[in-house]
């Protein structure tokens, strides 16, 4: 089952501190690697904190782990990622003249990936 929803990449105080550790540090990894969703979005998706999901665009998808947003951080319908690798794979090129691609409302598909069983 998919939902869409709209995606809103942008900075965090943690990925702020992280990056003068190094952008290949666990604490900066961890930052731009995780998804928040809002709690009402995480129920209705059957979504737990570390669940991995496909989020796609029109320019790409990729997998990333979610978390529940704090209740009044995020409201339903609403996405947000730090800044990083994994937010730029779902921009567009297209810089409409200024130099930066739109990075802001995005929309996008979100899917459960359901794990896989080991065989015995």
């Amino acid at each position: 089952m998919s939902a869409s929803f709209v995606l809103i990449p942008g900075r965090t105080s943690k990925q702020g501190s992280g990056i003068s550790e190094g952008k290949f540090r666990e604490s900066y990894q961890s930052e731009t690697n995780t998804l928040l969703v809002s709690p009402h979005d995480m129920q209705e998706l059957g979504l737990a904190n570390g669940d991995r999901v496909r989020m796609t665009s029109p320019q790409g998808y990729v997998e990333v782990a979610v978390t529940a947003a704090k209740a009044d951080e995020l409201p339903p319908g609403l996405l947000f990622i730090a800044y990083g690798d994994l937010s730029s794979r779902l921009m567009g090129a297209d810089t409409h003249g200024s130099g930066m691609p739109t990075s802001k409302c995005l929309d996008v598909k979100l899917e459960k990936i359901m794990p896989v069983e080991n065989d015995p």
